[in-house]
Order: C-alpha cells, then structure tokens, then sequence
C-alpha cells in the first residue's frame, strides 16, 4: 500500500484494510468479506431483493444453517447495531461510510471476547440512493421487512453513520419530527420504541463519560428505510464540537429549520453556511481519509459496546 501521511492509526487491528477500502476502485463488498473472515467472526451474508447483507453474531450463536434456516433470535429483542458499506460513486466513502464499519468490526472483535449474548451487528448495503429512487429502494427498507418476517420487530436497532470526523456524538431525533404529525397504526410503539432507545443511547454515553453528547437532527441514513418498513432505529453520528455548536446554535433561533433539512432543500446560501462542513463534505470526493479524526474512534467503539450491555 502505498504511504499515506498521518495514517499509523490504520496500522493497528481492525483498521489495516481501512484505505484498501476507500479505494476508489475498491470492491468494499469482497474486502469487508475477507476481513471478516481473517478477524475470525462468526458471520454469514444474507441476500435481500439482490442487497447483500453481513451479518456477525455472537461466537456462540448457531449459524442459521445449523438452525434449519430459523433466524438467530427469533422473537427476542437483540441490540443490533448498522452500518452501511456502500458509497456513493466517485467518493472515497471515508467518513460516508467506512469509519463506522471499521468501528463496528472493532466493537464485533472486543463483544466476541465477552459473555454477551444479545447482540448482532449488520453491514448493510444499498443505503446510497440514486437519483429519484424512494426510500422503499433503500436496502434497509427490504431487510426490515425480513427481519420481521423472522419475529425480530422488538429488534433495538442503532445506525452508525458518518462516526469518523468529531469529537462530540450526535444522537439523531429526525424521527421525532417525521413522526409527529403521523396518524398510521402502531405509530404510538414506534415513537415508545425510539423513546427507549434514544434513553438507553444517552445513558450509556453518560454512564461511561464518553465525551460530549448532544441530541439533534441529522440526514436521514438507513434508519429511513427501517422507519418505513416499521422497525424504528436510532441513528448515532460524530461531528467536531465547534461544527456542532453552530448547528445546535442555529435550529434554537431557527427551529424551523428542520423541516428544509429533513426534505433536503436547504437551498439559501445563508442557510447553508450553518449545515455542519462535515455534512458538506459527504458523498462527494472531499470525503477521504484527510478530514478523519481517528483519535476519537475508541469512543465510538466503547460507546458501541456498552450499547450491547
């Protein structure tokens, strides 16, 4: 590989494929594959309406396989932990997505050490949309109608996006605002359900002094599908405290303002100016290794772990 300045942190186990994976010509799927085998964890791929999705589990958990095809925790409530490793072409995907995967394989190897049980983590593909494609096109949205197919719909789901560039967490309520207004059936578990998993992400993230935690809007990511297919999950991003500060600054004067972001159409240069830099900088090929600040990582994996307490 050849040398990259400041990127001795990519030395150390998991993240010694990190920048084979950002590689523009990269096949994430194959090199995530075989990384995961060579950490030893227990895995399997699960293929959803041609979405390829990776599964890790417990090291005591059956393979599905051996459970004659039943699904691992079949009417239990698991925390399950996402990230997705697709990208958008012609970016790096170094913050969009591939910090919080490594994170993850990280989380995956310390919980494999561990005697815990009720945990799963899932690399999910198909999170990027093309243009005019609906959230149903989303590889979330499929895979959790799956997941509910298979008795999983208490599943505590938490997206990891975007964790690679901050100091300070940012635990998502954009769902607060979808959902508000929404009359359908069951909305009232789903908002009971989104209300016990943004407490149990805020407790963790105080019980173990994790650094500045703030609660606010963010991008949809792949809990939009989830959202949508009826399995609610709570998205977890990273951005640096003085990028955070403006924002949390900005929708207190403005609280209107999280109705243009959630649509995505922040068209007002002015406006824009107070979108975090690092969102800016998502999906496009600004988004490489330059703009990570890996010194924070152990947080995001802790805080990971903790979760599956």
């Amino acid at each position: 590989m050849k040398s990259i300045p400041n990127s001795g942190w990519a030395n150390e186990s998991p993240y010694e494929r990190f920048f084979d994976f950002i590689a523009l010509d990269a096949n994430r799927y194959r090199i995530l594959l075989e990384h995961i085998s060579n950490l030893e964890l227990n895995s399997a791929v699960i293929e959803v309406e041609g979405n390829k999705h990776i599964f890790i589990f417990p090291p005591r958990q059956k393979s599905i396989r051996s459970l004659g095809g039943v699904f691992p925790f079949k009417g239990q409530n698991p925390v399950t932990l996402t990230a997705h490793y697709d990208r958008v072409q012609g970016s790096p995907g170094a913050n969009d997505n591939s910090a919080a995967v490594f994170q993850l394989l990280k989380a995956a190897v310390i919980l494999s050490q561990r005697s815990l049980d009720q945990w799963m983590i899932i690399f999910t593909d198909k999170e990027e949309l093309n243009a005019g494609e609906s959230i149903t096109a989303q590889g979330s949205f499929s895979l959790a109608e799956k997941l509910i197919s298979w008795g999983l719909e208490n599943a505590r789901i938490f997206t990891f996006d975007a964790c690679g560039t901050g100091d300070t967490f940012i635990i998502s309520n954009t769902t607060d605002h979808i959902m508000k207004n929404d009359k359908r059936p069951g909305i009232l578990k789903a908002k009971q359900l989104i209300r016990q998993l943004r407490e149990h992400a805020l407790d963790t993230a105080r019980s173990f002094h994790l650094g500045r935690t703030l609660v606010l809007p963010t991008p949809f990511s792949d809990n939009a599908g989830f959202l949508r297919a009826g399995l609610p999950a709570q998205t977890i991003t990273m951005l640096p405290s003085e990028e955070a500060s403006i924002y949390e600054s900005l929708l207190r004067k403005q609280p209107e303002f999280v109705n243009s972001l959630i649509a995505g159409a922040v068209k007002d240069p002015v406006d824009r100016m107070f979108i975090p830099e690092t969102w800016h900088r998502l999906n496009s090929d600004q988004d490489d290794h330059s703009q990570l600040t890996p010194q924070y990582y152990n947080r995001v994996v802790q805080f990971a772990v903790e979760l599956c307490r």
